[in-house]
């Protein structure tokens, strides 16, 4: 779990990690008091930096800026919409993007020979990966995004992932108040919102911007983020990415293409997995409480017509939610479906990638380092949502599959995605063997004991009636003549 709930920003003190924790350290210490916890926003000596997440949309305070930066605040300050400025959000990723990544690298357009190569590589990986799963192909189109291409494509998916987690922080901080304070506070509370709004909007539309640098297709972080139907790569990254590790160009981008189209099938194939995966995201959002105990020590003392002294209080952690067992529930499954398909498309993507590429042991390892080094998709999930994925399951996950492949071959192992019910567990993650020699569910069967079931049922309706309201109509009867009986007391169908 991350000790940065989402949507709240880093107190003021020196983080642990190095020249970068000093110079978030220093800023925090430049400025005054830092409404709502954002780094830097104190007096001017910490309004610029990367961390500071409104320089991307104030620039660098110089005069000519100020005019746009005040008309910006106002339009924060007037908005009335959801739970997240996605607005914002939009604006703060595309100009993240814009300024480039940290070595210096800007966006550029996807030209007609990369569109070309993602096509290619995509098409192939299909092909491979038809002979080591029984799921058929689930990209209709491959397509070769920037990275600004891949903010515009994404940001439905992040509103519906990050939506439910900032409506209920919000309200949250919103219901811990007092009735009798609630109504003093009407107008403060509604620039609580606004400033909520822009709080999430700030914070999403930088974590986005920011991994729309890294992320090389549309499943980086498990989870489909792009339209149904497409598998995406993002040429620039997936150079960056390959730069420094003596493979060939072509088979990085081949190897990247298998993941893509992996995910792609898994997810157009497997109907109840993305409603699964959102699901322990809202069940995480259900679970949010505000700890009251420190609202109760505070709000004796609080001025509703002072808002620098809420602001001083929502620094202080006065609405921080807590670490709750519902969202610890949420997240494990969370936790463990993400890892199960990890781990599924790391068996299926070797498997079809190591007879054919001499670099597959040493691809497959780069992105398992990737991981647990804390890449992308760790830091997104534990910035947006509070979960910290763990590398080790995806190993275990990887090892499980990998084992049901050898016992029950591709067509038992991918038959285990027809229900959720049937997949491992987190504790069979930990004990793959017990869970690839255990005796099998045969959910046809149940299916078939249940519509037996159902039949007979609805046969003996019929009787009932007959047996209340006597003879029916002649049009009841048999076409034969006959009364319809079938001589147990149903009815002939």
């Amino acid at each position: 779990m991350s000790d940065t709930p989402f949507g709240f920003g880093l107190p003021p003190e020196e983080p642990e990690n190095g020249d970068e924790g000093k110079k978030k350290g220093n800023q925090g210490g430049q400025g005054g008091p830092n409404p709502f916890g954002f780094p830097g926003m104190g007096l001017p000596g910490g309004a610029g930096g990367a961390d500071n997440p409104f320089a991307a949309m104030f620039g660098s305070m110089n005069p000519n800026d100020l005019g746009a930066a005040f008309q910006q605040l106002g339009q924060m300050l007037s908005y009335e919409g959801g739970p997240v400025n996605w607005d914002m959000a939009k604006d703060i990723a595309r100009q993240t993007v814009a300024q480039g990544t940290a070595d210096g690298v800007k966006d550029t357009s996807v030209g007609v020979a990369e569109k070309s190569a993602v096509e290619e590589a995509v098409r192939l990986a299909d092909h491979w990966l038809d002979g080591v799963t029984s799921l058929p192909s689930g990209a209709t189109t491959a397509v070769a995004w920037s990275r600004a291409e891949w903010v515009e494509a994404t940001l439905p998916v992040w509103k519906e992932l990050v939506d439910p987690v900032a409506e209920r922080v919000g309200a949250a901080m919103g219901g811990v108040l007092p009735e009798e304070m609630q109504a003093m506070a009407g107008p403060l509370l509604g620039m609580m919102r606004s400033m909520g709004g822009a709080m999430f909007g700030q914070q999403i539309g930088q974590a986005v911007g920011t991994l729309a640098g890294e992320v090389v297709g549309s499943t980086d972080i498990g989870l489909p983020l792009g339209p149904a139907g497409k598998a995406a790569l993002l040429p620039l990254n997936i150079e960056a990415f390959g730069k420094d590790l003596s493979v060939p160009a072509g088979e990085v981008r081949l190897y990247l293409a298998l993941r893509e189209a992996a995910h792609a099938r898994l997810f157009a194939h497997v109907p109840w997995l993305r409603s699964h995966l959102f699901g322990a995201v809202e069940g995480y959002a259900r679970g949010i409480k505000v700890d009251t105990s420190k609202l109760e020590d505070v709000v004796g003392q609080l001025d509703p017509s002072n808002p620098e002294q809420l602001q001083e209080a929502l620094q202080g952690g006065m609405f921080q939610p807590q670490d709750t067992p519902e969202q610890k529930a949420a997240l494990a499954r969370l936790e463990t479906a993400l890892a199960l398909v990890e781990g599924w498309v790391d068996a299926v993507v070797h498997e079809a990638a190591k007879p054919r590429l001499t670099s597959a042991d040493a691809m497959r390892e780069t992105m398992r380092r990737r991981r647990a080094s804390g890449g992308p998709a760790e830091q997104t999930f534990a910035t947006l949502v509070g979960l910290e994925l763990r590398p080790r399951r995806l190993r275990d996950a990887s090892r499980l599959w990998a084992s049901l492949t050898d016992a029950r071959g591709v067509d038992g192992r991918d038959g285990l995605w027809e229900h959720p019910d049937m997949l491992p567990t987190a504790s069979d993650l930990d004990d793959p063997d017990g869970f690839v020699h255990r005796e099998q569910l045969d959910f046809s069967e149940i299916d078939k004991m249940l519509g037996e079931a159902a039949q007979k049922s609805e046969r003996g309706k019929p009787d009932t009636q007959g047996e209340q309201g006597g003879q029916g109509p002649a049009g009841d009867a048999g076409s034969d003549g006959s009364d319809g009986s079938d001589g147990e007391g149903g009815t002939k169908k």
